[in-house]
C-alpha cells in the first residue's frame, strides 16, 4: 500500500469572540492517504440508510483525530463511517484505517 495522495482533514473549533457571538472556524491538518472504491455491496447497504458513500480514503490510524470532514482534491467530503481492518494482509495495515466518505454538495458544511 503506498500513500501517495494527499488529504487534508479537517476539525471544526468553536470559540466566541469579545461581543460574546459564536464563531467556527476549521484546522486543516494535511496527511498522506491511499484511495479505494467502495464496494458495491457497501453502496446499496448505505443507500438503503439515506447515505452515499462515494469514496474510500485509507489513512494511518495515529493521524486521525475522528475528524468528520476532509478535503481531497478541492473537494469535501464527510466521513460517514470508519473501518479498522481485522485481518491484516501485511503490517502496514495493522497501522490503517479507512474512512468511508460521501460528497458534500457546493462545498458547504454539513
Amino acid at each position: 500500500m503506498t500513500f501517495d495522495y494527499e488529504l487534508i482533514l479537517i476539525k471544526p473549533i468553536y470559540s466566541q469572540n469579545d461581543m460574546g457571538d459564536s464563531i467556527s472556524t476549521e484546522e486543516h491538518t494535511n496527511i498522506l492517504c491511499d484511495v479505494a472504491s467502495v464496494t458495491r455491496s457497501e453502496h446499496y447497504a448505505a443507500a438503503s440508510h439515506g447515505m452515499k458513500p462515494e469514496i474510500v480514503f485509507i489513512v494511518n490510524q495515529y493521524e486521525y483525530e475522528k475528524q468528520s470532514m476532509v478535503e481531497f482534491e478541492g473537494n469535501k467530503y464527510k466521513v460517514i463511517r470508519t473501518f479498522k481492518p481485522k485481518q491484516s494482509k501485511g503490517l502496514e495495515d495493522l497501522e490503517t484505517i479507512e474512512l468511508v466518505c460521501e460528497g458534500v454538495g457546493n462545498n458547504a458544511n454539513a
